[in-house]
């Protein structure tokens, strides 16, 4: 039986615009709260993962190195594939202990300090290039900014252990790609943005080997237009990723709205939204590793 005219009851037709505009900006609140804390603790869950996976096939690429040449007097070695490991980085001074990755681009970055494809190997002649994130995916070069001449850094690869001494720092632009050329001394160049939480500048820090170089690897041509971290990653296949979780993750929303609406608080409904929230927080992860791919990466 309808409600009498004047009762209450009557004008009630559900949320008010208000209140669902509320709801809205705390459901936006939340987002950007869970997205906050996926970059801080999310990204350096995965960057440990990715350190052990690169820490166990380079200690079996060594294992195997040292079976088939156990002297390793002038070791010659092939230049690595992007995504393989290229050694280990330690620099004691900031807490550095660091498998490097070749290639700079956002997946390799995510496991660590990457190689810039194109630049001498550790160890050898040449100038050796790394990047690293500093504020998120496990932060390797958070404390870069710390080192001054004479810091150690020592790289091991399966040439051996090479130690060098920082001899400066400096900033330049993100286009600033002089600093990947060659050179006529063994250096190892580190880079990261600068300042922290940005990607403006590039914090550089140059060291010398204190050793003679290792026998010397042919390096691909630098294609590197820019130092890592300055522009945000361009794959169709990342926006498409980002694009159908975002509308899977709508779709479950309204769909388990509409359900409970029609079937009540029942325990099934109740069984529904729990699942729901699974399947919602596994589309949210998805949707927020691809939208860290696409914003511009401050190292």
């Amino acid at each position: 039986m309808p409600a009498p005219e004047g009762d209450p009851r009557s004008t009630r037709h559900g949320p008010s615009a208000l209140a669902r505009a509320g709801r809205g900006l705390l459901v936006a609140a939340a987002v950007v709260v869970l997205f906050v804390a996926y970059q801080l603790w999310g990204t350096a869950f995965a960057h440990w993962r990715g350190q052990q996976d690169l820490r166990s096939r380079f200690d079996q690429e060594v294992a195997a190195a040292r079976r088939a040449d156990p002297g390793g007097v002038g070791r010659t070695i092939a230049y690595p594939a992007v995504g393989d490991p290229v050694g280990v980085l330690v620099i004691p001074r900031i807490g550095v202990d660091q498998v490097v990755v070749e290639g700079v681009g956002a997946t390799q970055l995510a496991e660590g300090p990457g190689h810039y494809p194109g630049t001498a190997l550790p160890g050898q002649s040449g100038n050796a290039a790394v990047a690293g994130h500093r504020t998120t995916h496990g932060a390797p070069f958070n404390g870069l900014g710390e080192l001054g001449p004479g810091d150690v850094v020592s790289v091991t690869t399966l040439q051996g252990t090479f130690t060098y001494r920082v001899t400066r720092s400096f900033v330049v632009s993100p286009d600033d790609v002089a600093v990947l050329d060659p050179t006529t001394s063994p250096q190892l160049t580190l880079t990261t943005c600068t300042p922290k939480y940005s990607a403006a500048e590039r914090l550089v820090v140059d060291a010398r080997l204190t050793g003679p170089p290792a026998a010397t690897t042919p390096a691909p041509t630098r294609t590197t237009g820019s130092l890592a971290g300055a522009d945000p990653a361009d794959s169709p296949t990342t926006w498409l990723v980002l694009a159908g979780s975002v509308v899977a993750l709508a779709a479950v929303v309204v769909g388990v709205g509409r359900r409970r609406r029609r079937t009540g608080s029942t325990r099934a409904a109740r069984g529904l939204t729990v699942a729901a929230v699974v399947v919602g927080l596994l589309l949210l992860l998805v949707a927020f590793g691809a939208l860290d791919a696409l914003l511009p990466q401050s190292l």
